[in-house]
């Protein structure tokens, strides 16, 4: 295939890249402060429109999970901006009340499209309305949170500490059902939970990807990984489950080509 983005290449880093999740439809967003949408058929995919955020270095974006919107952080500031694709309407979220943070960068949204989770500094995470963009709750873990998942049916929440420990909360009462370490973990990296709910991955900075399943998740305190993949020697920054939880892709964004299909 042609590269997808091929109308219009990113002038800096690309931070996302992301399908629609109803349309044959692909956004790219990055460093040189832009979000494009390509049509993707494979032959041209042609550009659908970009739009330019002055002085906005993209962190990270997301469709929201209707596919309307496209949510986007920043590297150093603390706003976040909405992209309303129906009417072409950017609009800034310039202070979240009640979340006082300097950057607000990394973040979650829930399956069920109701929640977006903003992870803090100092351990603090917090819980979004998507509707209103305002706080509901603030949550809190021992350490420095590195990466949350939710689960398929946005009723939990699982939050990995850069000590290693996997912190799960309960998203309707905000309480923490439970907390495990991840066995070897020097400083957590990445997670993320399998569509069907079946299984965990944790990745850490070792390279290192343990798999664990849910059950022994909810209930250890140091649950037995089915499966540690050693195939990675930096980092381990991303890990995804495919939709029928038949592939886990572990890759590390410091080597080229360190992508692993498990």
């Amino acid at each position: 295939c042609l590269p997808a983005n091929q109308e219009r290449l990113a002038d800096g880093k690309l931070a996302t890249v992301q399908f629609h999740p109803a349309a044959q439809v692909v956004m790219t967003a990055g460093h040189d402060r832009s979000v494009s949408l390509f049509q993707v058929d494979g032959i041209r995919n042609p550009k659908i429109q970009s739009i330019y955020l002055e002085n906005f270095p993209i962190y990270k974006a997301r469709f929201s999970v209707d596919g309307e919107q496209v949510i986007a952080t920043g590297t150093h500031h603390r706003m976040f901006f909405v992209y309303d694709m129906m009417s072409g309407s950017i609009t800034p979220i310039e202070k979240v009340r009640g979340v006082d943070e300097r950057f607000l960068r990394s973040f979650e949204l829930s399956p069920d499209g109701s929640f977006m989770l903003v992870t803090g500094t100092s351990g603090y995470l917090h819980l979004l309305s998507m509707k209103t963009k305002e706080l509901v709750s603030t949550m809190k873990i021992n350490g420095r949170c590195t990466a949350s998942a939710f689960t398929p049916d946005s009723s939990q929440i699982y939050s990995y500490s850069k000590e290693g420990e996997v912190f799960i909360w309960d998203v309707r009462s905000r309480k923490c059902l439970h907390k495990f370490e991840d066995e070897g973990s020097l400083e957590g990296k990445c997670i993320a939970v399998s569509r069907n709910n079946q299984y965990v991955a944790c990745g850490s900075t070792s390279g290192v990807v343990n798999l664990y399943t849910t059950d022994a998740c909810l209930r250890a305190s140091h649950p037995k990984p089915v499966k540690a993949i050693m195939n990675l020697v930096t980092s381990a920054t991303c890990v995804t489950f495919n939709p029928t939880t038949e592939i886990l892709a572990v890759a590390s964004c410091e080597a080229d080509e360190a992508v692993k299909l498990v």
